[in-house]
C-alpha cells in the first residue's frame, strides 16, 4: 500500500524545514509525497525561493503522514481557519501527525498539542506551553503518533526517525547513508547552549521583534480556544 504523506505549504516557508524531510520522504519506497495549500499558485518562501503546491486541501487525500514546516510565514497561519480545520480532519485518522522548526505551533494553534510532549526551534520555545504543550528541549521529540523536530536542520532527523518505523531501521540508515547526512559543523554554534553567549544574544536580538508579534498572535488564538472550547 502506498504511503501518503503531505507537507503544508504556506506563504514565507522555511525552505530547509521542508526540504530536508521531503527529500527522506521521497527517497522511500512505495511512497507519495504532498505539497498541500490552499491553491496550485506558486509561493515564494521566506528566504525566495518559488515552491509550487499540487494538492488543495478540498482535494487531498486522507494522509498517513501530516507535517507542517515552519518559516517567517507561520504567524498568520495560527489565525487561519481553513488552514486549522484542514489539519485538524487530517489528523483524526493520520497514522503521524508532525511539525518541523516553528509548525509546532501551527499543530498547537489546531488544538493538537494539548498534554502532549513537543519541541520546536529554541527562540520560540515558550510558545509551545500556552498551546497546552509539554514544552522539551529536544532535537526531535516522540509522543504517541506526534512527532515534532526542533529548528530546521532538526527536519532531517525527524524524517529519518519516522523512515525507521515506516520502512524500518535498516533502510532508513541507507537513507541516511544514500543523503550522506553525517554533520560535521565548521562551529559548535548550533544550540544557544553551545554557542558563543555575544552570538546567542545577536540572534535573541534579532528574534526579539518576531517572538513578541508571535506571542501576541498565541495570546488571542489561546483564548479563542478557551472561549469556544476547541
Amino acid at each position: 500500500m502506498t504511503l501518503k504523506i503531505g507537507f503544508l505549504l504556506f506563504p514565507k516557508v522555511q525552505p530547509l524545514d521542508l526540504c530536508g524531510p521531503y527529500d527522506v520522504f521521497a527517497s522511500m519506497p512505495d511512497t507519495e509525497v504532498r505539497l498541500v495549500w490552499k491553491t496550485r499558485e506558486p509561493l515564494m518562501s521566506a528566504t525566495g525561493m518559488l515552491l509550487t503546491p499540487d494538492t488543495v486541501f478540498d482535494e487531498c487525500p486522507p494522509l498517513d503522514v501530516i507535517c507542517v514546516p515552519g518559516g517567517s510565514g507561520v504567524g498568520p497561519l495560527l489565525e487561519d481557519d481553513d488552514t486549522l480545520a484542514f489539519l485538524r480532519h487530517q489528523a483524526r485518522e493520520a497514522r503521524y501527525v508532525t511539525s518541523v522548526c516553528t509548525g509546532a505551533l501551527v499543530l498547537g494553534a489546531a488544538g493538537l498539542l494539548r498534554g502532549r510532549r513537543a519541541t520546536t526551534h529554541w527562540a520560540f520555545h515558550s510558545l509551545l506551553e500556552p498551546f497546552g504543550a509539554i514544552a522539551v528541549k529536544e532535537r526531535v521529540v516522540r509522543d504517541g503518533n506526534l512527532i515534532t523536530g526542533g529548528g530546521i536542520t532538526a527536519g532531517i532527523d525527524f524524517a529519518l526517525t519516522l523512515a525507521a518505523d515506516l520502512i524500518g531501521e535498516q533502510a532508513a540508515q541507507a537513507l541516511q547513508l544514500g543523503i550522506e547526512y553525517a554533520p560535521a559543523p565548521p562551529f559548535d554554534a548550533g544550540c544557544p547552549e553551545s554557542a558563543p553567549q555575544a552570538v546567542v544574544e545577536h540572534v535573541r536580538a534579532q528574534s526579539a521583534a518576531t517572538l513578541a508579534q508571535r506571542m501576541r498572535i498565541v495570546e488571542r488564538v489561546v483564548a479563542k480556544q478557551q472561549d469556544t472550547g476547541a
